[in-house]
């Protein structure tokens, strides 16, 4: 068992500390939130009590309204993803993480492509086919907001092919696992969801994978699914989670939350979670992930902008 490294900086929490997701129950960034407290409990890294709320909508959005009405409140946090980023680019909201305070990066997600057992989507030859011959002749399930990352790891399949990005025909959920459930009951042709959220559905054989984005193959329920790689396709990409506070945070009481969950990712509990859940390990600090969330705006936008969401 690796020890605990317990906080240095000189702010502690007093009350009862928040975390605010933006997904239900399940959802992808209800699960790291869950799976991260449980940690924090169990290590006894946070001395005070905890509670998740969850304000779905808006593909996370709702839930960073909420965390930006809380300014220089250290007593609350969100789990940060992509529609923080992209939710700003599309004029949906008036803000990104710059206007917050990210405090660290937790790890990257890899999406899994999905079909029914008894569709005609047997391979990801099958889907390229189609995608190929128009790109709005099947209709997929994403999760959690146009822009996001399955939106976009879709849009880079489609141009790839020498297609229309914008001709994609889609239907969005709040949660993947709504995505999920859209595909099993014959409502969408495929998914493009967080691997871990297809995971009951494949042991189940009420869904076939037939392509992941991750770099190399998975293992467990992913252990023959080939990557898009393979099939020579430019599609390696992942649904990043991280924490971010309100604005206004004391550099102080960034740095707890910095250093607790350092020490979170380094127990033996974090990391048996990343494999059960599929995550793959990206942890980064604060300075890291401002860093990071900069660049991701950049590439983002870019994206969207070939998407024709952004301008």
């Amino acid at each position: 068992m690796v020890a605990s490294t317990p906080p240095r900086s000189s702010w502690r929490p007093r009350s009862e500390v928040e975390i605010i997701v933006g997904t239900p129950p399940g959802g992808g960034q209800d699960r790291p939130a869950r799976a991260l407290m449980r940690v924090l409990e169990s290590e006894r890294l946070v001395e005070v009590p905890m509670r998740l709320v969850n304000i779905p909508g808006k593909g996370g959005g709702n839930a960073w309204d909420a965390l930006r009405r809380r300014a220089a409140d250290p007593h609350v946090l969100s789990v940060s993803a992509a529609p923080l980023i992209t939710n700003k680019l599309m004029g949906v909201t008036d803000f990104d993480h710059a206007a917050l305070t990210p405090i660290a990066t937790l790890y990257t997600e890899y999406l899994a492509f999905v079909a029914r057992p008894d569709s005609r989507l047997r391979t990801g030859a099958d889907f390229l086919g189609s995608l190929s011959r128009d790109a709005g002749e099947l209709t997929i399930a994403i999760a959690t907001a146009i822009g996001t990352t399955n939106h976009v790891a879709l849009g880079q399949i489609v141009r790839h092919l020498g297609g229309e990005p914008k001709s994609l025909k889609l239907r969005v959920f709040e949660s993947a696992l709504h995505a999920v459930a859209d595909v099993v009951e014959g409502c969408s042709d495929a998914g493009a969801v967080s691997a871990v959220s297809a995971v009951k559905a494949l042991e189940a054989g009420a869904l076939r994978a037939f392509s992941v984005s991750a770099s190399r193959r998975m293992g467990g329920a992913f252990a023959d699914v080939p990557t898009w790689a393979e099939q020579s396709i430019p599609c390696v990409i992942g649904q990043w989670r991280g924490l971010i506070g309100p604005a206004g945070m004391q550099p102080e009481a960034a740095a707890y939350w910095e250093q607790v969950l350092a020490a979170a990712v380094a127990t033996p509990a974090w990391v048996e979670g990343l494999a059960e859940n599929y995550w793959t390990a990206a942890y980064k600090g604060g300075a890291d992930t401002r860093d990071f969330l900069d660049s991701e705006r950049e590439f983002l936008g870019r994206v969207l902008r070939e998407l024709g969401l952004a301008r």
